[in-house]
C-alpha cells in the first residue's frame, strides 16, 4: 500500500511517527513494520475523553512489544479554539523530541480523506490552485523533514487493512460531532465523493501535484535571530506561498483577506503579529514591535538612505545583527 519512494526516504533513518491509536496511525504503524521501516511513536493525550487513557496504554503496550521508544505528553486543558490550540501543543511536542534525540522525519498518518477535506474547504473560502494542492507527501522543514505516506490512501482501505490484519484501533467520538466544521465536510461532502469516486479523485491529486511543481519552487528562507527572508522569486505566487508556509510554521494561519493584501501591498501587517516587508528584491518577515523607541539620527538616517520601511525600524533598532543583514542585502541590490 505505501511507495517505494516514500519508503525509501524512511529506511535507514531515524524516524518519529505520530501516533494516537485511531485508524489512521494504527494502520500506519504496521504498514510502516510490514515495510521494514524503523521508527519510535509520539502520542498526547488532552484529557478530554476517558478512552485517551486506553490509548495511551496501548500505544505504550506497542512500543514495549515492538521494542521502540513511546513519548507521552499530557496536555493541559484547552478552553477554546481546541483545533488550532491542540496542533500547537502537538508539533511542539513532536519539535521538541525532534531536536532532544535528533530524528531525521517525522511520520504523520494524513490520508486521501484529510487532504481532499482540506482542498474542499479552502476551495470555499476562496483559494488558488496551490492552496488547494494542500499537503504534500514530503515537506522538508528547518531541521526535520515531514513525511505523509499515506496521502494516497483512503481510509476505506485502512479501515480494511486493519480488519483483514486484526489490528486493534480505538475510534474518537468527537470526529461524529457536525458542529466542528471539518466533520461536517467529511460527513456530508468527501466522504460520500470519495466512495464514489475515489479513482479519479486520486488521479486528480497526482495532476494537481504535477502543476503544483511546475508553477511553486522551493525556496530558502533565511533567518537571524527573529528576522526572516529570501531573496524575492519574482513570482508574487511563489513569494505569497513561501511567506505562508513560514507564518503557519510559526503558529499563524493568513486568511483570504490577508492573502490578498500580500497580492498588492509592499508591507502588511498581519495580526498585529508580524510585518511583512516585500520589497528592494527581498522579503522581510518580523514580529510586530509595538513599543516606541528613540532612534539616533545616525540610524534614522542609514534607513532613509537605504529606504528601508518606517514601521521595521523599531525591530531593527533592537536587533543590531539583523538590521547589519539587512543593510548586506540591500547594499546587494
Amino acid at each position: 500500500m505505501l511507495k517505494d519512494s516514500g519508503l525509501e526516504l524512511l529506511r535507514g533513518k531515524k524516524n518519529l511517527l505520530a501516533f494516537s491509536a485511531g485508524v489512521d496511525s494504527s494502520a500506519l504503524f504496521f504498514l510502516l513494520r510490514d515495510a521494514k521501516v524503523d521508527f519510535d511513536i509520539a502520542i498526547v493525550d488532552y484529557g478530554l475523553r476517558k478512552q485517551s487513557e486506553q490509548e495511551v496504554n496501548y500505544a505504550q503496550e506497542l512500543s514495549e512489544l515492538h521494542n521502540i521508544s513511546c513519548f507521552v505528553h499530557t496536555a493541559d486543558t484547552i478552553t477554546s479554539n481546541f483545533e488550532a490550540k491542540a496542533r500547537k501543543i502537538r508539533y511542539t511536542f513532536f519539535d521538541t523530541l525532534i531536536q532532544k534525540y535528533n530524528y531525521d522525519n517525522l511520520i504523520t498518518a494524513h490520508h486521501l480523506g484529510d487532504r481532499f477535506e482540506w482542498m474542499l474547504m479552502q476551495f470555499c473560502k476562496g483559494a488558488g490552485c496551490v492552496e488547494l494542492s494542500g499537503m504534500k507527501e514530503v515537506d522538508i522543514r528547518d531541521n526535520h523533514t515531514l513525511v505523509r505516506p499515506l496521502l494516497h490512501i483512503d481510509k476505506a482501505e485502512l479501515l480494511e487493512y486493519l480488519r483483514l490484519n486484526e489490528i486493534q484501533y480505538f475510534e474518537d467520538e468527537t470526529n461524529l460531532n457536525e458542529d466542528i466544521k471539518r466533520n461536517e465536510f467529511r460527513h456530508k461532502h468527501t466522504q460520500p465523493l470519495l466512495k464514489r469516486f475515489l479513482n479519479g479523485i486520486k488521479k486528480s491529486f497526482e495532476y494537481i501535484d504535477e502543476d503544483r511543481n511546475n508553477l511553486i519552487k522551493d525556496v530558502t528562507v533565511e533567518k537571524i535571530g527573529e528576522l526572516a527572508y529570501f531573496k524575492s522569486t519574482q513570482n508574487r505566487r511563489t513569494d505569497i506561498f513561501t511567506i505562508d508556509k513560514y507564518l503557519k510554521k510559526n503558529s499563524y494561519m493568513p486568511s483570504s483577506s490577508e492573502r490578498e493584501l500580500l497580492k498588492n501591498k509592499a508591507l502588511v501587517n498581519l495580526g498585529r503579529r508580524f510585518l511583512v516587508n516585500q520589497q528592494h528584491d527581498f522579503v522581510f518577515i518580523i514580529p510586530c514591535v509595538s513599543e516606541e523607541l528613540t532612534m539616533t539620527k545616525e540610524f534614522k538616517e542609514e534607513c532613509r538612505v537605504l529606504k528601508i520601511e518606517p514601521k521595521l525600524r523599531s525591530f531593527l533598532y533592537k536587533n543590531p545583527g539583523a538590521f547589519k543583514q539587512v543593510k548586506d542585502l540591500l547594499a546587494s541590490v
